[in-house]
């Protein structure tokens, strides 16, 4: 089988596009080469890689989606081949693409971006926020490399290692009759505004810890902002449930919050380190995998 990596970047930017037209106008090249270099990879594959809708352009077949993902990696490691001839003997570098649950980003990546930039400087990260299952589908897709997801509806496509535990956390307003207390249970709050994160499948996980003890909650507000509802528990309007927990007590509007440790046996959330099942990582990606793992390991950056 004989691929370019010319045909490999017109199938990744069509499918980025949306369309031959589109992808045809960012590499500046003709229409027509485009689709001659897409028909050719299909009879090569003997499979169809795209969806053709009329005036609406194009979306991958489920083969083909798995087969953009694997030519984003090919030229990625083309990228890296011609970074380390150019640079034999020294250390990994180029680019990677992480992806990172929303509210867990501004929790864990700044530290740990930093103290990965001071080891491996050669090596840029590239983020991309999103939802559980915009993480998903963006692994899917090979848009990113690697993902700091949590343990919700994990295919068998992706391979995912626990990082951490987090339990869940009440937060409540500075001034709450409770506020003090060490510990609190989730009966005690049943009858509050739960300001609720929206997220798909978090949702679903706050539920769940309401069905465990036999409650319904009072839903008084959503979002799918982390901050926005900390403001909105720091100004009085109800209770979150939280596990990746900040470590301020003053949300954005300057509000003052404090964030109390609940049951014990109610079940926590996993943070796991996410990569697509059977692709081998190049040395960059291979370089902050095990960066991250130290950095969640006991003694490691996060043992607080």
């Amino acid at each position: 089988m004989d691929l370019s990596l010319r045909a490999l970047r017109y199938l990744v930017t069509v499918a980025d596009q949306g369309s031959v037209t589109a992808a045809a106008r960012r590499l500046h090249v003709s229409q027509p080469a485009i689709s001659e270099a897409l028909a050719a990879l299909e009879a090569e594959f003997g499979l169809p890689l795209f969806l053709r809708h009329h005036a609406r352009g194009v979306t991958p077949t489920p083969a083909g989606a798995r087969v953009v993902a694997e030519a984003r990696q090919l030229l990625a490691h083309a990228a890296d081949v011609a970074r380390t001839a150019r640079a034999l003997g020294g250390a990994p570098a180029g680019e990677i693409t992480l992806g990172c649950f929303l509210t867990v980003a501004p929790r864990f990546l700044p530290r740990l971006l930093a103290a990965f930039a001071a080891r491996h400087p050669a090596i840029a990260v590239r983020l991309e926020e999103g939802d559980q299952q915009e993480l998903l589908t963006q692994l899917a897709l090979g848009r990113t490399e690697l993902a700091l997801a949590y343990d919700f509806a994990l295919p068998e496509t992706v391979e995912a290692e626990t990082l951490a535990e987090l339990p869940p956390h009440a937060v409540l307003p500075l001034h709450h009759p409770l506020a003090k207390r060490p510990r609190l249970k989730l009966e005690e709050l049943a009858g509050e505004r739960l300001l609720l994160l929206d997220l798909p499948h978090s949702r679903d996980y706050f539920y769940s810890l309401f069905r465990a003890k036999g409650l319904e909650p009072r839903i008084g507000f959503a979002s799918r902002s982390q901050e926005l509802i900390r403001g909105m528990v720091g100004n009085g309007h109800g209770f979150a449930i939280q596990n990746a927990v900040a470590q301020s007590a003053h949300a954005v509007d300057g509000s003052r919050v404090t964030t109390l440790p609940l049951d014990p046996d109610l079940r926590p959330v996993r943070l796991m380190l996410l990569s697509p099942r059977g692709l081998p990582a190049r040395p960059a990606v291979a370089a902050f995998a095990g960066f991250v793992r130290e950095a969640f390991a006991v003694g490691g950056l996060f043992d607080e």
